[in-house]
């Protein structure tokens, strides 16, 4: 096999195993927390289901720019290999965490930023990788197929975790370890370094420093402002969250000022002299900022709305909104190859333009849909998302990298990178905090009129109306009936007294069809304002891709 194909091959497994892990935790979340015995909507639960959600991208996000500056240094194959061997690791200590309740829940988000260690290394070197083994004229295609398999890295992670999570759920890990394994060995025996390593170049201990510290206590910060604080539905007026923030925004506010004065900088700020390479970081920020969070909303309104009003148990939801999600991924794979390819003809400004374009005409259309929408118009604005985002990914990354001299491009690839999961872990918590915030307004008065009318007193309907839209959110997305895990909260006999004044008004509120009736009008109304606001980043987004100039690959010259 030609060498070029064995990196991108290589490469492509990376992002695969790394995909699927991801998705495969998500729809896993009940299955995990009933086997460490632990309630997951528990008060006391919160903080461990929190960061494993978020957990990783904040530590991957942290580190993936000193990362691409240690491989530009010190060899990106050497650091791409350490990567699947500290991912692989992390994999084997989750599938055998031992323990129960919290013990095992801290145990796992643990595990869990180790494993966020090695994709860290991975998404650093990656792209890097790819750029020095294909000439110019092939790299937009050979990106697009690289991240095309981590789309479909995300639909397998869905169908296996839905499987695995039935039988076991350290299988869940365990099935990321055959893929640690190969993808180790294959390294080892295939990869070799086309980079010229620079060892006499020094570690920018100080920058790393900031910019890790900083990224870390702003991203953590985010992530805290998510749960609820003094019965409120989040926590951003907390003082830890304000707290962790402003440090975080200090410290890096201080880190322009460091790098500019050390010899060797980590965060390569005159790269930013190229308007290809500044367009086309800015670009896949406001790409981030504006998808990110865009498919987890939709899932939840898949989850806790549309699927459970069509029969579907909520048990099976996470499942069937992975299913229901796939023209998303079919868009992507559809148009992400294809775009690269022409990218390398053609240059990537009118492809990246056009996919944000088409990716703002879909959320406008989807701001028309009512809650019980018909699947085929659904399927068919998220198919264009999907084609918008193809369009956009492999051409805007094969910009960057194509800007770059061959000695940075391990810091280039970290800098995209270090956008992309930022923006993501930045746009899930604005769309959760909005979504939070429309409950916060509308879902009390729903639920108590709805409540009362189903026959509940009115001074435990007002009780229950209560409930914190955080629970109502988190049990949706995790696939339990809302009003069945507040109810099982109530004091003991205060339901049972209600079945049996009232058993059909009981009946009616626990059924499957209940509350995502109750919820569908403040959840639709939040996601519009969303799908507003992803518009206009999206169309910024677009204008950034535009400045990029025109610069086709071929004008660049050399390898």
């Amino acid at each position: 096999m030609e060498y070029k194909w064995t990196v991108l091959t290589n490469t492509t497994l990376g992002i695969l195993m790394a995909m699927i892990n991801s998705s495969v935790l998500i729809i896993s979340l009940p299955a995990i927390f009933r086997g460490i015995q632990l309630n997951p909507l528990a008060p006391s639960s919160f903080d461990y289901l929190l960061w494993l959600l978020m957990g990783y991208g904040v530590v991957s996000s942290s580190l993936v720019v000193s990362f691409g500056r240690l491989s530009d240094m010190y060899g990106r194959v050497k650091l791409y290999r350490l990567g699947f061997v500290i991912f692989t690791v992390g994999s084997v200590l989750l599938s055998i965490t031992p323990g129960r309740g919290t013990t095992a829940a801290a145990e796992l988000v643990a595990f869990r930023m180790v494993q966020a260690v090695g994709a860290a290394l991975l998404m650093a070197n990656s792209a890097a990788l790819i750029t020095d083994a294909f000439p110019i004229t092939e790299r937009g295609r050979a990106l697009g197929i690289n991240q095309v398999a981590g789309m479909v890295g995300n639909l397998v992670g869905l169908i296996l975790g839905g499987v695995l999570a039935t039988i076991n759920w350290r299988l869940v890990f365990i099935i990321s370890v055959p893929f640690g394994v190969a993808g180790t060995a294959w390294s080892y025996l295939k990869l070799r370094e086309l980079s010229r390593p620079r060892r006499e170049e020094k570690v920018d201990i100080v920058g790393n420093l900031t910019f890790i510290g900083g990224l870390v206590l702003l991203l953590a910060g985010i992530t805290y402002a998510l749960e609820p604080y003094h019965g409120e539905a989040m926590g951003w007026n907390s003082p830890r969250v304000i707290a962790l923030m402003s440090a975080g925004a200090a410290v890096l506010a201080v880190f322009p000022l460091v790098e500019m004065r050390v010899q060797y900088p980590m965060f390569r700020l005159e790269l930013f002299r190229s308007r290809q390479f500044s367009a086309g970081i800015f670009a896949a920020l406001l790409a981030g900022l504006a998808l990110g969070g865009l498919m987890i909303t939709l899932t939840i309104m898949l989850q806790g709305i549309w699927l459970p009003l069509h029969g579907y148990s909520y048990s099976s939801t996470p499942f069937w909104a992975g299913i229901y999600m796939m023209p998303m991924l079919f868009g992507f794979v559809a148009l992400g190859p294809l775009s690269g390819a022409l990218s390398d003809k053609y240059g990537a400004r009118e492809l990246a333009t056009g996919g944000m374009l088409i990716a703002f005409a879909a959320m406008m259309a989807m701001m028309t849909l009512s809650y019980n929408f018909s699947y085929l118009p659904f399927a068919l604005m998220i198919f264009a998302v999907g084609v918008g985002n193809g369009m956009f990914v492999a051409p805007n990354t094969a910009s960057i990298m194509n800007a770059v001299p061959p000695e940075h491009r391990g810091v280039a690839s970290g800098m995209r990178s270090v956008m992309t999961s930022m923006a993501n872990t930045v746009s899930i918590a604005l769309y959760f905090s909005l979504l939070l915030s429309a409950f916060e307004a509308r879902l009390p008065s729903a639920i108590y009129s709805s409540l009362v009318s189903a026959g509940f007193p009115q001074a435990l309907a007002l009780e229950v109306s209560r409930m914190p839209p955080t629970a109502a959110l988190f049990a949706a997305f995790l696939g339990y009936n809302p009003m069945q895990v507040v109810l099982q909260d109530l004091p003991q006999g205060v339901a049972s007294s209600i079945e049996a004044s009232d058993p059909s008004g009981i009946k009616e509120v626990m059924s499957n069809t209940w509350f995502p009736r109750v919820i569908a009008p403040p959840f639709m109304y939040a996601l519009r304002f969303t799908l507003l606001i992803s518009g206009v980043i999206v169309v910024v987004a677009a204008v950034a891709s535009a400045l990029r100039g025109r610069t086709a690959p071929q004008s660049l010259g050399g390898k």
